[in-house]
């Protein structure tokens, strides 16, 4: 079993000044929203990569048709994340973290079925994240629009979580395991941000603590 890195998220938050008579209309949201906004445009940038490495380099068909959904899909939602944050004045990270291309790079360096497996390995650990992330900032989010951006992406991260466990089934690759408390992550517990995300799509090999601290149990995703 190929080992996993952890992975985690470098967001800058930015404080953008506005003029006093403009301030009312130009209210920053709060590091909650601001976070999971950087926290999947990040989550976009590893998954559109990804993809396309899949769809180049997978050996298993379906692989293949799963990397090329999940390109359309986060391209989409990247888009609609992307149009938010210039409405509320968020600056965005522009390309994967090094840890990211670390992970692309493994990725890069597998072919055939350790690459399948190495693919399918790290987006389950991936998605896993995006999902608690998502449920943590429907449930804690306070700006409407972040909010609804979170509602509609989280059954688009479902759809991606319950795909890759049908994947993973096929390929004899270990799922995530759960509990009735929450969903463990691959070698370790992954948090729920509070104030704080670690970005979705990326993977790691012991506990991921939040930049802001640690949470020792998270949502647990759905299958269906």
């Amino acid at each position: 079993m190929l080992g996993m890195k952890r992975l985690g998220l470098l967001a800058a938050l930015v404080l953008v000044g506005v003029a006093p008579a403009a301030a009312a209309q130009a209210a920053q949201p709060s590091e909650q929203d601001t976070q999971y906004l950087q926290a999947v445009h990040q989550v976009n940038l590893y998954e559109i990569a990804a993809g396309e490495l899949a769809q180049e380099k997978g050996q298993n068909e379906q692989v293949k048709e799963v990397a090329q959904q999940f390109v359309t899909d986060h391209t989409e939602l990247d888009q609609s994340v992307q149009d938010l944050a210039g409405q509320l004045n968020v600056e965005l990270p522009s390309e994967p973290t090094s840890d990211q291309r670390s992970a692309l790079d493994q990725l890069n360096n597998a072919s055939g079925a350790e690459f399948d497996r190495l693919w399918v390995t790290q987006e389950l650990a991936g998605h896993v994240q995006a999902i608690q992330a998502t449920q943590t900032e429907i449930s804690q989010g306070t700006e409407p629009q972040v909010v609804q951006l979170a509602q509609t992406a989280l059954p688009v991260l479902q759809a991606h979580y319950d795909a890759l466990v049908m994947l993973a089934e096929d390929l004899g690759i270990p799922v995530p395991e759960t509990s009735p408390s929450g969903t463990a992550s691959p070698g370790g517990t992954a948090p729920a941000p509070g104030g704080t995300t670690p970005t979705p799509g990326e993977t790691f090999t012991e506990e991921a603590p939040a930049p802001g601290g640690t949470v020792t149990e998270s949502p647990q995703p759905q299958q269906s």
